[in-house]
């Protein structure tokens, strides 16, 4: 098999950790393999979209979900490190409102599966990081949304980088609304 696969507290968000062969040379692991991926998970997903983010410390990205055309997502990083979150905005859910984090980084190559009616966001650990991302749906931007990454109601526990008082942020996750406010599925 290509990725072992770990369940998180919240049912369906999954931790890939694909096997990786090195040698003095340097290494090798598929990133990918649909049908091991299907086998381990029992998904069956088809990607439509790789998106690419470079990103210095201390940037937050997040936490992003589509209102329609919910996408899921298969996360890693190929340089550098990042605490990746996913919530769960599914209103028929019982961890409605729970959050997720994980260390994603080159050096673990681990992969997180965040299915569709999460958001997701991550925040840069490491000096830069670049962050890849496969996605089910396309993007649509007249139906992103953002959720406060600070809501003291998701209590999410961000390990800010040493000597950061506060994230990095772009202007609309600095506007983001707080989950009482959101628009949930």
């Amino acid at each position: 098999m290509a990725y072992t696969v770990t369940s998180t507290k919240l049912p369906g968000v999954l931790v890939l950790k694909p096997q990786v062969f090195g040698d003095a040379r340097g290494f090798f692991y598929e990133s990918f393999n649909a049908r091991d991926f299907a086998k381990l998970t029992g998904l069956d997903v088809e990607f439509v979209q790789d998106n690419h983010s470079q990103s210095a410390r201390g940037v937050l990205r997040g936490l992003h979900y589509q209102i329609q055309h919910a996408q899921g997502k298969l996360l890693r990083v190929v340089r550098g490190e990042v605490f990746d979150v996913a919530v769960d905005l599914r209103k028929t859910s019982a961890t409605f409102g729970q959050w997720t984090g994980t260390r994603l980084s080159a050096d673990n190559a681990l992969q997180m599966w965040v299915p569709a009616g999460f958001a997701h966001g991550f925040m840069v650990l490491s000096e830069t990081a670049e962050f890849l991302y496969k996605t089910t749906d396309y993007w649509y931007p007249e139906h992103e949304r953002s959720l406060l990454w600070n809501d003291p109601a998701l209590g999410i526990e961000w390990p800010l980088p040493a000597g950061l008082m506060a994230p990095v942020l772009a202007a609309k996750d600095a506007a983001a609304v707080p989950l009482a406010l959101a628009e949930t599925y």
